[in-house]
């Protein structure tokens, strides 16, 4: 892939550079010192991909991540030299159309590049999911298998299941801003988003809402007016007993943790039928787990291509008819309180 990079800092520049012509598979196609410029270089010469910084003069990468969203669509990777203290930006850009975030790769002692591998880690993994690049074996992107378990003996509280990825971010905290503190039921979500920032952007959501949002943990039980997210690099999935598990199983897979994993779970471990949804994002993950929810009984939501950031994942289900209802994010929330009460009624 040809790569540009945004970075005010000469050293960082530096650093990035080397990990991109160490694969030996990409090339840098230009290098920008702030997010205008940036902006200015994408109108000029598209690349296969953005590695974007964050905190640059004139204008800073959720800015310039925006900007090129709406002028010149490209992957764009955030790459930041600190997660804590810019927190609010990473979730900002990835609300407008990042992929992912990362940490900046440093030189250490004798000129080692510390945090190479994680990028390039990312640069291949974002390169399959644009189609910038192609896996050297069979991926099977979304074809975890689960036995089926149409009876359970546990009672639950209704579910409402989520899976995003581009512009998730912002998608969520629009979706979660419908529901009030007193909803008796559970709130189940996969979002696309490095293991290192799902706390930031755990917190980040919970300030946004009236529900508790937190990280599911292995072996917890859902419980009424919580929201719980994946965030470990593992898969999330209910498992019988109506508990939350995570693995790294199937590991073949490109994006851990999977929608589609977790939504066949459900399929196949939650009793009560409820509302699935597919928002916002990149790829096609989640398309046959809505469908397998939406065969089981559920009501299923895709977002529709005008509010979407990036019309991939949504796209994705409608085109295997997976979804009921295919609305705009601002009708979502509500639409699918509205859709559970129906549920529950019967």
């Amino acid at each position: 892939m040809r790569i540009g990079l945004v970075n005010d800092m000469n050293l960082a520049l530096e650093c990035l550079r080397r990990v991109v012509e160490s694969s030996g598979e990409h090339t840098v196609a230009w290098t920008a010192e702030n997010g205008q410029q940036a902006v200015d270089y994408c109108q000029a010469d598209l690349p296969d991909l953005v590695l974007m910084d964050l905190v640059m003069p004139i204008m800073n990468g959720a800015e310039a991540t925006h900007e090129i969203m709406a002028a010149t669509p490209v992957p764009i990777l955030v790459v930041t030299a600190s997660m804590g203290t810019n927190g609010d930006l990473v979730y900002e850009a990835m609300g407008y159309g990042a992929l992912d975030a990362t940490v900046t790769p440093t030189l250490g002692p004798g000129g080692n590049l510390d945090g190479a591998q994680p990028l390039l880690e990312k640069i291949q993994r974002l390169g399959l999911i644009s189609g910038k690049t192609q896996p050297s074996y069979s991926t099977g992107l979304t074809r975890p298998a689960f036995p089926i378990n149409r009876k359970s003996a546990f009672d639950r509280p209704p579910f409402i299941a989520i899976g995003s990825s581009t512009g998730g971010p912002q998608a969520l905290a629009n979706v979660l801003s419908h529901f009030d503190a007193d909803f008796p039921g559970v709130i189940g979500i996969v979002q696309h988003v490095d293991p290192q920032f799902a706390p930031g952007m755990a917190e980040w959501l919970n300030a946004r809402c009236a529900l508790n949002v937190q990280l599911a943990q292995h072996g917890q039980h859902p419980e009424p007016g919580n929201v719980y997210m994946a965030g470990h690099d593992a898969h999330m999935r209910i498992r019988t007993g109506g508990v939350f598990e995570f693995t790294v199983e199937p590991t073949h897979l490109v994006n851990r943790p999977s929608v589609d994993v977790f939504f066949k779970s459900l399929a196949s471990h939650w009793p009560k039928p409820g509302v699935a949804m597919i928002l916002t994002g990149m790829g096609r993950d989640g398309a046959e787990g809505l469908k397998m929810l939406r065969e089981r009984g559920w009501r299923t939501i895709a977002q529709d291509q005008e509010s979407s950031v990036v019309y991939g994942m949504p796209k994705a289900a409608v085109e295997i008819d997976a979804a009921h209802e295919t609305l705009p994010i601002d009708l979502i929330g509500p639409t699918a309180l509205n859709r559970l009460a129906q549920m529950s009624d019967h």
